[in-house]
């Protein structure tokens, strides 16, 4: 049975689970996103950066799914935001995919030294030539979201983070949800360094599930994306199986306050001066 639970964003429909596919390439990534399909998951989401475009096309194409029963997002790099760049490398990731559209573009890190004003006209423009039903943001601070809205002649239905149980992103959460925008988490489960956390083992015995399971059930219910990375079926199956359970208020204040200073793990050199 497909997941069909989705977020509210601006008039996209993103459901709530989603394949992510970072660093997966060749053979595996093809299988993993067919047999994703296969199990439920109805969101894929991909990189011009992964450099998988081609293998998430082919496992779609294999999987026999009516497109339109898909969302696909892909992310246009940081070094491609200039008008032409994003306009053309946009054109090169669906040639790649082999799919006439993306359900969502995303810029997937800010480059300051490109005005940001230009790279929102180019991605609106992307989205009114066809290229993609909707467009988004990847690691936007409060104050780059804010600006993005008001460069913006089209919705934003997303800002893609880092978000986990021992990341604080309340600021950029509440900026989004200011301005309609949905939150897709990337690192939901810590690339599963949350394993030997005792409150998350503790909640998980409770309701006779894993550690991976309460961080993206802790997600769900806060009506947060979440696109985990994985090459294994079985946890395709395990990190599916978020639907049948219902965390506490006292469970999920618990889990808010493992959230660390340092719990940051993505911080390249070319990442925007994060919201404290």
């Amino acid at each position: 049975m497909p997941f069909t639970e989705s977020a509210p964003a601006n008039g996209a429909n993103i459901p709530l689970l989603g394949l992510g596919t970072w660093d997966i390439r060749g053979d595996v990534c093809t299988r993993i996103v067919r047999q994703a399909i296969a199990l439920g998951y109805r969101h894929v989401d991909t990189a011009q950066a992964y450099e998988n475009e081609r293998e998430i096309g082919e496992g779609i194409r294999n999987s026999g799914l009516p497109r339109e029963e898909l969302h696909v997002t892909t992310k246009v790099w940081w070094t491609q935001l200039a008008p032409a760049d994003l306009l053309r490398s946009t054109r090169e990731s669906l040639a790649r995919l082999k799919l006439e559209y993306v359900d969502l573009l995303l810029i997937h890190w800010p480059n300051s030294s490109v005005p940001l004003d230009q790279t929102i006209a180019a991605l609106c423009k992307a989205k009114r030539d066809g290229m993609t039903k909707h467009i988004g943001v990847s690691n936007f601070t409060t104050a780059l979201i804010d600006q993005a809205v008001q460069y913006s002649t089209e919705p934003i239905a997303t800002n893609q983070i880092e978000l986990h149980p021992y990341l604080d992103q309340s600021k950029v959460i509440t900026a989004c949800k200011a301005n309609g925008i949905s939150v897709t988490a990337y690192s939901p489960i810590v690339r599963g360094k949350a394993g030997d956390d005792p409150v998350l083992a503790k909640i998980g015995r409770a309701h006779r599930k894993s550690v991976a399971q309460v961080c993206l059930r802790f997600l769900a219910q806060q009506g947060i994306v979440a696109i985990p990375r994985t090459s294994k079926v079985e946890r395709l199956t395990e990190n599916s199986e978020i639907f049948d359970f219902e965390l506490s208020p006292a469970e999920m204040l618990e889990i808010r306050g493992l959230a660390k200073p340092d719990g940051r793990m993505v911080n390249p050199s070319w990442a925007p001066k994060w919201d404290r």
